[in-house]
């Protein structure tokens, strides 16, 4: 599953330079995680890094963008080849 960020969001900025993957950016509101770039940290780390930071907990598994481990694994890998790629 994708992560996303709820309007919980305080914008206090630590959550953008944990993602490995480049997923979070700052919204028209509040930040916002690209599904389409969130691997949960699948391939990086063992746990997601953005959660882990959040200070007012406010990044829970995005209904909209369920995801098995495998999944996000492939992911993962589809986006480093591309890194590669350049």
């Amino acid at each position: 599953m994708a992560l996303m960020i709820t309007d919980v969001c305080i914008n206090c900025d630590v959550c953008e330079p944990e993602c490995p993957n480049g997923a979070i950016s700052q919204g028209e509101e509040i930040y916002e995680i690209d599904p389409a770039l969130c691997t949960e940290c699948v391939g990086h780390y063992d746990t997601p890094q953005c959660v882990e930071v959040c200070p007012v907990d406010c990044i829970p598994t995005n209904p909209e963008h369920v995801e098995s481990r495998e999944l996000l694994q492939n992911k993962y890998e589809r986006l480093m080849r591309a890194d590669l790629d350049g």
